[in-house]
């Protein structure tokens, strides 16, 4: 049996169980106390700790594959992390702000739809000081779920199906550095931005963490901010990679049931719209990035399948 399945088969739930808790509560506190783990290096950091804590009992030798297969994602992410936030300083490209006001105003009838849901959902007229509903706190948590959610289903392929963690690594940084480029070559400003420099006559405060300000956690989106580029909006890297994440499910799994994966992507970008952090246009970018993503990688996989002498293909046999 190989190492892979005796290290998931020999940690029985009687001490999973309670080492993921203890990484819960350390993960926890150290968001509270310290703050969002943004940097790449802590993200690689937890993600190890929790496949240590899902295989606990499993040898140092068999913890130690996690940087050893992880090492060349973890430093083309690095790369795209830093790339991404001088990516408006690399080529003297203008930064485009009417074009997309034009395209939602036309798509919204005659106002931009991040004015409508700011006005039906916030107040009218909305600020940032206005108090949070609800629901904020779901569209705050989706939005903050970028962050998170495509390393951890990679984690999760890692640990239960080697041969799966492959592909999915390979459309997560794929359509990462698709954006890249597409950011370099073409900046634009969100809605938030627009309407603060007076591009937008509404105002259209960004209302990312508003969600989570009961918590005292409002303020993370702002942390956030500053590992970015705020003028690399075109296309949506949320509504993308949640609409990736949804393919990939929709495209892996059988049951009936996949088809509810489609809600994450449509949350997703109403949080978008609604929190000014981007235009409709930028999500059906992002959208029609992901599937491009997803039919580019399925082609070239195939095109270079293993095969075997006699022509045969090597995963048929």
């Amino acid at each position: 049996m190989s190492t892979e399945v005796e290290t998931r088969t020999t940690t029985p739930w009687a001490w999973r169980a309670p080492a993921l808790t203890v990484l819960a509560v350390a993960l926890a506190a150290n968001i509270v106390l310290i703050g969002v783990p943004t940097d790449p290096f802590q993200l690689f950091a937890w993600l190890w700790l929790a496949t240590i804590a899902f295989n606990i009992r499993a040898p140092w030798r068999a913890h130690l594959a996690f940087p050893r297969d992880w090492w060349p994602a973890f430093a083309l992410l690095v790369l795209y992390l830093y790339s991404r936030g001088l990516s408006d300083e690399l080529l003297p490209m203008p930064v485009h702000w009417t074009m997309p006001i034009r395209f939602d105003t036309w798509i919204g009838g005659g106002e931009l739809p991040t004015a409508r849901l700011q006005d039906a959902l916030c107040a009218s007229p909305c600020t940032g000081s206005t108090p949070p509903r609800w629901y904020d706190e779901i569209l705050t948590t989706v939005y903050f779920t970028h962050f998170v959610a495509g390393l951890t289903l990679a984690v999760v392929l890692w640990l239960r199906d080697r041969a799966a963690w492959v592909p999915w690594m390979r459309r997560y940084i794929v359509i990462n550095f698709a954006a890249l480029v597409i950011y370099v070559l073409y900046p634009m400003a969100p809605p938030w931005l627009a309407a603060k420099e007076g591009y937008i006559a509404e105002q259209l405060p960004r209302l990312t963490g508003r969600g989570w300000d009961d918590l005292g956690l409002g303020g993370f989106h702002v942390v956030l901010a500053k590992v970015g580029n705020p003028v690399a909006a075109m296309p949506s890297l949320h509504g993308g990679l949640a609409m990736l994440i949804a393919l990939y499910g929709l495209v892996r799994l059988r049951s009936a049931w996949r088809w509810l994966l489609l809600l994450y992507p449509l949350l997703m970008a109403t949080a978008l719209i609604y929190y000014a952090e981007h235009y409709v246009i930028d999500i059906l970018a992002g959208w029609a990035l992901a599937a491009a993503v997803m039919i580019g990688c399925h082609w070239w996989e195939q095109a270079h399948r293993p095969v075997t002498p006699d022509g045969v293909d090597a995963r048929a046999v």
